[in-house]
């Protein structure tokens, strides 16, 4: 694998540590589980949009291509490839490849599960019908450098979603202070803030590279519930659609 410059490796270290714990939906990662099935619901809806599929179907996203950036330990690959989708799913924490793809022996769905960059994938020229870059460029030490990479790897007509979480106030005291310092719903230092992306910041980066947002959904918690709902506010967590203008 090259060492690409967007890689923090203190960001490397964090999800190597935590590897183990990927699948205990009780456990450190129990927001993930929750979260899954609000993001894979919205996914298959906006792909099939996309490609003018009918969503109804078993298998909606048959024959497709789909990049899993920063799988972690595959809970949205399963997901995805259960969907009909071939789905390669990357990440850059050895441990965390490793527990995926001991997780998904038993299931033997189509993921290829790779120890690589996205700037490697890009210089192997690869492209997909649909990137996933779901909770992952907020960890990266270079962002420019790594959504430079993560659009070469977009086919033409293909379609490319992100989420993250948004960079003011009210995002410090909700997913970071809140969420892993407060409830503990997260390791304490799972995000550090002067790494969250704005929507304006994610857009202008988009826009220079040919790519335009399609749609914008927030995240909105019940802390009472801890259940997952899609919002119009984009002021704490959300997620966007961007594909190639014209």
């Amino acid at each position: 694998m090259s060492q690409a410059s967007s890689i923090d490796p203190d960001e490397v270290a964090y999800y190597d540590r935590l590897a183990e714990q990927w699948w205990d939906p009780q456990g450190k990662f129990w927001p993930i589980h929750h979260l899954n099935r609000l993001r894979v619901d919205y996914l298959r809806h906006r792909i099939c949009a996309h490609f003018g599929r009918a969503e109804v179907e078993r298998q909606p996203l048959q024959g497709l291509r789909v990049l899993d950036i920063g799988c972690g330990g595959g809970i949205l690959s399963e997901s995805i490839a259960a969907l009909g989708a071939r789905v390669h799913a990357i990440d850059v924490a050895e441990k965390n490849i490793e527990v995926a793809r001991r997780h998904n022996e038993s299931s033997g769905l189509p993921i290829d599960y790779e120890l690589v960059s996205v700037e490697t994938l890009a210089e192997r020229r690869d492209r997909y019908d649909v990137v996933l870059n779901m909770e992952v460029v907020e960890h990266v030490a270079d962002l420019p450098a790594f959504l430079a990479a993560c659009v070469r790897l977009v086919d033409a007509g293909g379609v490319m979603f992100i989420s993250t979480i948004n960079r003011n106030p009210l995002a410090w005291i909700t997913a970071i202070f809140g969420a892993e310092y407060v409830l503990g719903w997260l390791p304490k230092g799972t995000h550090q803030y002067r790494k969250l992306v704005r929507p304006d910041e994610l857009e202008r980066l988009l826009e220079r590279d040919a790519m335009q947002i399609t749609d914008r959904r927030g995240v909105r918690v019940n802390p009472l519930s801890r259940g997952f709902s899609l919002s119009d506010s984009l002021l704490v967590n959300y997620m966007i659609e961007a594909s190639f203008r014209g």
